[in-house]
């Protein structure tokens, strides 16, 4: 019987594909099963894991070998740190072998990592550990600054002193966990409450993501893979970093802040054939004259928001095949795919996909029913005999694609990332002069979307309007801000006293393109 990376026909995905049929994929079982060791160990004979493209115009490649010592390394110190199976280790690195190695090392010992956006500010910092309540929280520097603002949490700096102790232990980890034991937290602003959310997954995570690593991405052996989302995020963390390394294929990404230019060049100096971004990215990488080889890049995929015509046009000429959608939640998964190098699948512009492999996908009304062919409701995928609503709104069409309809609920997601609108909203009324204060999502040429705040405040004027961003910035993240922002006398409230967003977003609607205030 062939194996599953063989089958590369779309029709014979569709007739072929079983759950079952992703295990021998792994070493590991029900039993004894380890992200790490799936992810590094098994490898460590192989070539590079790491092809990272440095803050500093640096492009460097490591090892699986170098890989699977820092992290045996690193699980040994945890253990020796007295940090037990099942406790957390929060990481705020760049990615790095530091970063990799980290996260696989608190994974190989049994502990629970839980990856945090380096420009995150103390604020959105401090909410993350309280709600996870880490042993450790490893940082690049100011280990002493960080620790002032996080209580009952060991905070370690990656300084001379980390690097001795690491030095001083073996290089080798052998791994005991069991398929269900919980691996790794990983932060979102989620579509089920307001403040951010750790998604929690356990080790068996790595054997279900298959089907977006073959099927949402197009991940086959040989492909020289990259995805410059940061791994602190889903996206970048499960398709970007374990999906690919699960499947033997190097991490491709970039450190530090997006920038187009390094992004075309990871890409030339890597020799890349397969490219995983946000629309936004793709966007940037144009705008700054991006001339991909034609005929290079094979697989071109893209997650987080709708395309827009003309960069899908752009990317569609300049690399010679359409770019493919992959949609989905982190609490659920990928559901919606485009089968990037199947033969036999059309990609349809517009459209989110078609449903994944194993998946039951569908448009529901508000009674939880499935709606008609082209009737607009709440995309749907089925689990455990009930339709488990995804909070986006879209419709099917007569062949089975699914296309977008907006947003369910007050998540916002702009260029890629996602926001809580309620997080924004609880820092600003932390400003002294902010009385009041929402936060919807507003649409943006260039963004998709962009979060707006309605102030209420005594002051007024564009200096302040700037002050009131700046603070939610250094609190927050140097993205999760309000880029517009009015300030009003009220805010429109419901009958039963709630801020009524429905009629805040209704106000935007009516003023003409480009009226914003």
């Amino acid at each position: 019987m062939a194996s599953i990376l063989e089958v590369r026909r779309w029709p014979d995905v569709r007739e072929t594909f079983s759950w079952d049929a992703l295990g021998p994929l792994f070493e590991g079982d029900r039993a004894r099963l380890n992200l790490a060791h799936e992810c590094v160990d098994r490898h460590a004979g192989g070539g590079v894991a790491l092809r990272l493209a440095t803050a500093d115009g640096r492009f460097v490649e490591h090892s699986f070998a170098e890989l699977a010592q820092w992290s045996s390394r690193f699980a040994n110190l945890l253990e020796a740190e007295g940090i037990a199976a099942g406790e957390r280790v929060a990481i705020m690195l760049e990615p790095s072998l530091a970063f990799y190695g980290a996260l696989f090392g608190a994974v190989k010992r049994g502990a629970v990592a839980v990856p945090l956006f380096t420009l995150f500010g103390s604020d959105a910092v401090a909410l993350r550990v309280d709600d996870c309540r880490p042993r450790l929280l490893l940082v690049e520097r100011d280990a002493e600054r960080w620790q002032s603002r996080v209580s009952g949490v060991d905070v370690v700096a990656l300084d001379a002193r980390f690097a001795a102790r690491l030095a001083e232990q073996s290089d080798v980890y052998t791994a005991r966990t069991a398929a269900d034991d919980p691996a790794v937290f990983q932060y979102t602003s989620g579509t089920t409450r307001a403040l951010p959310e750790a998604v929690r997954h356990t080790h068996r995570a790595v054997v279900t993501l298959m089907v977006a690593a073959l099927y949402g991405v197009g991940l086959e052996p040989g492909d020289r893979f990259f995805c410059p989302s940061s791994p602190a995020w889903g996206h970048g963390l499960w398709h970007g970093t374990i999906a690919p390394l699960a499947l033997g294929i190097p991490v491709g990404t970039l450190a530090g802040r997006f920038d187009p230019a390094r992004f075309a060049a990871a890409l030339d100096t890597f020799a890349i054939t397969n490219v995983a971004a946000a629309p936004t990215v793709y966007r940037m990488a144009r705008g700054a004259g991006w001339t991909p080889a034609r005929g290079r890049i094979a697989k071109c995929s893209f997650t987080g928001e709708p395309m827009d015509g003309a960069t899908r046009e752009f990317l569609s000429g300049a690399l010679g095949s359409a770019p493919c959608s992959m949609y989905g939640s982190t609490e659920v998964g990928v559901v919606l795919v485009d089968y990037p190098g199947f033969d036999g699948y059309v990609v349809r512009p517009g459209a989110l996909g078609s449903p994944a492999p194993g998946w039951d996908v569908a448009v529901i009304d508000d009674a939880g029913v499935p709606v008609a062919t082209g009737g607009v409701g709440e995309i749907a995928v089925r689990r455990r005999g009930t339709w488990f609503p995804i909070k986006d709104r879209g419709w099917m069409d007569a062949d089975g694609y699914v296309h977008h309809a907006g947003r369910s609920d007050d998540v916002i997601i702009s260029a890629g990332w996602t926001m809580s609108a309620v997080e924004i909203e609880q820092v600003l009324l932390r400003h002294p002069d902010v009385q009041d204060a929402a936060v919807v999502a507003i649409t943006d040429a260039a963004r998709g979307q962009i979060p707006k705040a309605f102030v209420v405040a005594a002051r007024a004027g564009e200096a302040f309007e700037r002050e009131i961003q700046d603070w939610v910035k250094t609190r927050l993240s140097l993205h999760e801000y309000p880029r517009a922002v009015e300030i009003v006398d009220a805010l429109p409230r419901t009958p039963a006293g709630k801020v009524d967003r429905r009629a805040l977003r209704a106000r935007e609607a009516s003023y003409p393109q480009g009226g914003h205030k």
